[in-house]
């Protein structure tokens, strides 16, 4: 499939933007600038690949949207997410990588260059191509929780979780990962509200069981969230529970903290002709490396991680993808 093909409408007549000049020459691109991407952008550039990165979408990565990281290594006292990430940019462009805006929004890794089109208009080709495009929570859409993000609303507990020490929170979801992020949180937190808007939970029977013997955790069955409310922070939630087959009645809680754990999207479609990936869309690595079903390939961080998607792993795979792509191109 010609992903390229000089044309100025695609196959339902929707405009697009035509690539002109010609395609600059890179010998090492990286896609995507959370801890994955300017780690394997310092290793690179150390290398002397002479890398260049495209930061996209989200400049940073999720780790923006966090006030307080207290778990990575290397910050005693504590820096705030987007603190951390100037500190790694500024570390990736000390030793030579140059960082730029754009997202990349085509790509055709069928053969060596692998072309890939920035902003719609922009064409490169890469001799390899390290993927660190992330993943993105899922939020249920609310006002209130996009007000209140990194000031009492986290999509994730291991991250956030130890700040609300003995405080009240509520997890949405009903699937293992809600189920995981309740039972986490309830070795923390006072109280664990666990909010489902089904009658029952997805979750595997044994996470089921370990929930429902957990004392401070309480399900509460056939509920929605309709607004968080708070000032400058979450002080509670409000609630919709379904009364027989159509009417609601409103419930109000009083928490400190709201996770949402409803799942992650790992941002690889443009990838997917070519890649394998799994069900959900996260791209595949061979076992112990960064490397793909395509040679000179390599994916690093959320993208390619379902389970761990801590900032530290995402570091540490970013660092594999550079050294794997140094040795290809020795190779």
């Amino acid at each position: 499939m010609d992903f390229f093909k000089p044309l100025n409408v695609d196959d339902n007549n929707t405009e697009k933007k035509e690539i002109t000049g010609a395609a600059e020459k890179i010998e090492c691109l990286i896609l995507g600038s959370g801890p994955a991407g300017y780690t394997a952008a310092i290793y690179a550039a150390r290398a002397g690949l002479t890398p260049v990165m495209y930061q996209g979408m989200e400049p940073g990565g999720q780790l923006t949207t966090t006030t307080e990281v207290e778990n990575f290594p290397g910050y005693p006292q504590g820096v705030t997410g987007p603190v951390m990430m100037e500190d790694l940019k500024a570390q990736a462009e000390r030793f030579g990588t140059d960082i730029r805006w754009g997202m990349a929004t085509e790509s055709d890794l069928t053969k060596r260059p692998f072309r890939v089109i920035i902003d719609e208009n922009i064409a490169v080709e890469a001799e390899t191509l390290i993927i660190a495009t992330g993943a993105t929570a899922k939020y249920l859409g609310l006002e209130s929780e996009e007000k209140f993000k990194g000031a009492g609303v986290s999509a994730c507990a291991t991250c956030d979780g130890f700040f609300y020490k003995g405080k009240i929170v509520a997890v949405v979801g009903g699937g293992d990962t809600a189920a995981e992020e309740a039972i986490y949180l309830a070795g923390l937190a006072k109280k664990v509200y666990l909010i489902i808007r089904k009658p029952f939970l997805r979750a595997s029977q044994t996470m089921q069981n370990r929930v429902m013997n957990i004392p401070n955790i309480e399900v509460l069955f056939e509920h929605n969230t309709k607004e968080i409310t708070g000032d400058s922070a979450v002080t509670g939630a409000i609630l919709t529970k379904r009364a027989g087959e159509i009417d609601e009645e409103e419930v109000k809680i009083e928490i400190d903290g709201f996770f949402v754990a409803i799942g992650h999207k790992p941002n690889s479609d443009i990838f997917a002709p070519t890649l394998d990936r799994d069900e959900t869309g996260y791209i595949k690595t061979i076992s112990g490396s960064s490397k793909t079903n395509i040679k000179g390939v390599f994916a690093c961080g959320d993208v390619q991680d379902p389970i761990y998607r801590q900032a530290v792993t995402a570091a540490g795979s970013g660092c594999m993808a550079a050294l794997d792509a140094e040795k290809f191109l020795k190779e």
